[in-house]
């Protein structure tokens, strides 16, 4: 069955997620008994959420005709031969009235009857409640035969109730057990402390060190309800030296860290400065070897910028305030982009489709930077995925579809950028196997799309 956009005014719109079906029709009998029946009235009336009498009495009132719905058959008829284009334009109408949200044009909406006996549409996704014109004379008619009111609600008050009730019941089990575990206990005790009693009366001299040292049937007692009482248990914080430093380190924050790398920056940049004036040959640190280098072969810039943007991103910068922190770095636009990738998702191991949904919003506000920037974060996607090798590289192909369907990412970059891979040096890249997936997915999609 052919499906269309609820509302005349999505109707362009691929990715609508709204259908309802075509309306069908079909002329019966002749002379005077002519009739229209629409034949799948009830499809459209649960797509739209509605009584399929309210829609086949309002094409009645519209064309003054009369009109009527059998529940029974689900059968819909109108009175009189009338054309399938002007029986949708009147269905069209019927949603502006008494479908769709007058604040968002959203169809999820419910017909809610007021105790002043007036109309209103309240939107499940804005709630917003509309104002129904009550001079149409469908209003009457559905004050009549008011929708079916949803029983959900009462029914998730019952279930609260009992269970509320069941949780009492099993605390005031779970009381008389505690009592009862409690006596028990204090009987065993004082059985056992009779004896226990006459045999220290003849031996106070000789047992005066083992009662310092030796606890009493009492106090072990007493330690044996602590134990068994499953529900008064003491929670304690491990104080060993090992768990202290354990605990230290994790309350190290970057912030600290990244002071740390920058004193030694500056360490190192004096080292070179006094061995240029002194002749002695450059000596290459570790810590300089292990940074990544940018496109340009510079890795003090994308280092510095690195940083820059994680300290900035860490002191609560917004997606929109990320435009004015790019503009105020120094470097070219795609040493900003390759170093805001890094600094967002540098360090995740597992999840990387997750993170990159979650801060999606960071990387449309660096795509309208200017033109050419989907190409720009696509070349930062590739560079981040070749280097780090993880599950970046294994995910690539989620990674375009999600920021694919977020519409950060548009599909003839994405294909111009993979034809670009495979025609440049690094034409041999696990990186485009992993991307040819996503890239054949597209191409079938718009083959569809021409067909259609």
């Amino acid at each position: 069955m052919a499906l269309q956009n609820i509302g005349a005014s999505n109707s362009d719109d691929a990715f609508y997620r709204y259908k309802m079906p075509k309306m069908v029709t079909k002329v019966e009998g002749r002379g005077n008994g002519i009739k229209t029946n629409i034949v799948n009235m009830v499809d459209i009336a649960k797509a739209l959420a509605r009584p399929a009498s309210y829609t086949t009495k309002y094409f009645g009132c519209e064309l003054g005709a009369q009109s009527k719905f059998d529940e029974k058959t689900g059968t819909s008829l109108v009175n009189g031969s009338h054309e399938t284009a002007k029986l949708a334009g009147l269905l069209e109408n019927f949603i502006k009235k008494y479908v769709q949200c007058y604040g968002c044009g959203n169809p999820e909406t419910e017909i809610i009857i007021t105790k002043s006996q007036m109309l209103q549409l309240k939107c499940a996704a804005c709630g917003f409640v509309s104002d129904v014109d009550m001079r149409d004379k469908l209003t009457t008619f559905i004050l009549k035969n008011p929708p079916e009111s949803k029983k959900g609600s009462k029914d998730k008050k019952a279930l609260r109730r009992a269970e509320k009730e069941r949780l009492k019941e099993g605390e005031a089990a779970d009381e008389e057990l505690k009592k009862l575990k409690k006596e028990g206990k204090k009987k065993g005790s004082s059985l056992k402390d009779g004896p226990a009693k006459a045999s220290s009366t003849k031996k106070k001299a000789n047992s005066s060190d083992e009662e310092r040292m030796s606890p009493t049937h009492s106090q072990v007692d007493e330690k044996e309800e602590v134990v068994d009482d499953d529900d008064d248990v003491q929670w304690q914080t491990d104080t060993s030296l090992e768990a202290a430093r354990q605990r230290i380190q994790e309350q190290l924050s970057a912030a600290t860290a990244d002071m740390v790398m920058l004193s030694t920056e500056e360490t190192e940049k004096k080292a070179r400065a006094l061995s240029k004036e002194n002749g002695s040959p450059k000596v290459a640190s570790p810590a300089r070897e292990d940074k990544p280098k940018a496109e340009n072969g510079s890795p003090s810039t994308h280092g510095t910028l690195v940083n820059e943007l994680k300290l900035s991103l860490r002191k609560g910068v917004s997606a929109s305030q990320l435009k004015s922190t790019l503009s105020a770095l120094t470097g070219s636009a795609q040493e900003k982009m390759d170093a805001l990738f890094e600094a967002l998702f540098e360090g995740v191991a597992k999840g990387f489709v997750k993170e990159v949904a979650k801060k999606k919003n960071y990387l449309a506000a660096a795509v309208t930077q200017d033109e050419g920037s989907q190409l720009l974060l696509l070349r930062a996607i590739g560079a981040f995925c070749g280097k780090s090798g993880s599950s970046a590289l294994k995910e690539v192909a989620l990674i375009l579809k999600t920021l694919y369907d977020a519409d950060v990412l548009e599909e003839e970059y994405i294909v111009q950028w993979y034809q670009e891979g495979l025609k440049g040096s690094n034409k041999d890249s696990q990186i485009w196997k992993n991307a040819k997936p996503v890239i054949e997915w597209l191409q079938n999609a718009e083959s569809e799309t021409e067909e259609e």
